[in-house]
C-alpha cells in the first residue's frame, strides 16, 4: 500500500507550510495517522511533531456540452496535514 499518494501545493496548503510549518498531502483512505507519520519521516528525513487527517467530500460537476447535460461526481479522498519540527523543511521538487 502506498500511502502517500502526492503533495497538495494550493494556496491554503502553502500558507500553512510559511506559517506555521505544516505540510498537505492526499493519501491513501486506508493508513492511519501512525502510518503517515512513519511514510513521511521515512521519505523526508524530517521529524514529525503532529498529524491530522480529514477525508475531503467529492463534488457534484455538472456542464452542458455539445452531446447534452453531462453530470458526475468528482472523487472523495483523504487529506493529511503534516506538522514538522521547528527548522526542518520538506522539499517537494528534488524528492518526488
Amino acid at each position: 500500500m502506498e500511502i502517500i499518494k502526492k503533495p497538495i501545493l494550493t494556496e491554503k496548503a502553502s500558507l500553512l507550510t510559511e506559517k506555521l510549518n505544516r505540510y498537505a498531502f492526499k493519501v491513501d483512505h486506508r493508513a492511519n495517522k501512525i502510518q503517515i507519520k512513519q511514510a513521511v519521516e521515512e521519505m523526508f528525513g524530517v521529524t514529525v511533531v503532529a498529524v491530522n487527517t480529514a477525508v475531503v467530500a467529492g463534488k457534484a460537476k455538472s456542464r452542458y456540452t455539445k452531446a447534452g447535460f453531462v453530470s458526475g461526481r468528482s472523487p472523495k479522498y483523504k487529506k493529511a496535514i503534516i506538522t514538522v519540527k521547528d527548522g526542518e523543511t520538506i522539499d517537494f521538487y528534488s524528492t518526488l
